[in-house]
């Protein structure tokens, strides 16, 4: 055997698959690791990108996490990953949001039996207009509910994600000596 065949990788077929998260998410993330963005900023986007992921309005998630990443300096394509991974939990805590955010506007009597059902039967009856005059206010309100619940979570993941961005950046640099 020629030495420069013991040095070959061994054949893709024989290497676990990598899972979607894997591919998506993580991998991405530990990219912008090795090409220096550090463990603070990467927290900082991903933490920011959460919180703008969970706002109670519908359309502006793309655009308002790039304008927070570019006015922070922070990492665009990072910000939006972590944005577009919380649609799921938008869609989740809208109504909580809005029946949250109608109380603390007094309106919590309108709004306190709303669903995604009733949402979706008043949209498709009144349109979006109607929508908008009866649920600005829950709106409102639950911007203001979201903004004061995104504060302590964006600091919390700040903290928790620089700890574990660090200990992966380490663990890269042992694993590349």
């Amino acid at each position: 055997m020629l030495p420069s065949e013991t040095q070959l990788p061994p054949p893709a077929a024989s290497l676990p698959p990598r899972s979607w998260l894997r591919r998506r998410v993580a991998d991405p993330l530990l990219d912008l690791l090795k090409t220096g963005l550090s463990p603070e900023k990467l927290a900082l986007t991903v933490g920011l990108g959460v919180a703008v992921g969970l706002i109670p309005a519908f359309g502006i998630t793309t655009i308002l996490s790039a304008a927070v990443a570019l006015r922070l300096r922070l990492n665009v394509a990072a910000m939006q990953l972590a944005t577009h991974l919380m649609s799921f939990f938008q869609l989740a805590l809208l109504i909580p949001f809005l029946r949250a955010g109608a109380t603390i506007m007094g309106q919590g009597d309108k709004v306190a039996h709303l669903t995604v059902a009733s949402l979706r039967q008043l949209i498709e009856h009144e349109g979006w207009q109607a929508v908008g005059k009866l649920l600005w206010r829950a709106e409102l309100g639950a911007l203001l509910v979201w903004a004061g619940a995104m504060v302590p979570l964006v600091v919390v993941l700040y903290f928790i994600l620089r700890v574990v961005f660090r200990r992966v950046l380490a663990r890269q640099a042992v694993v590349e000596e």
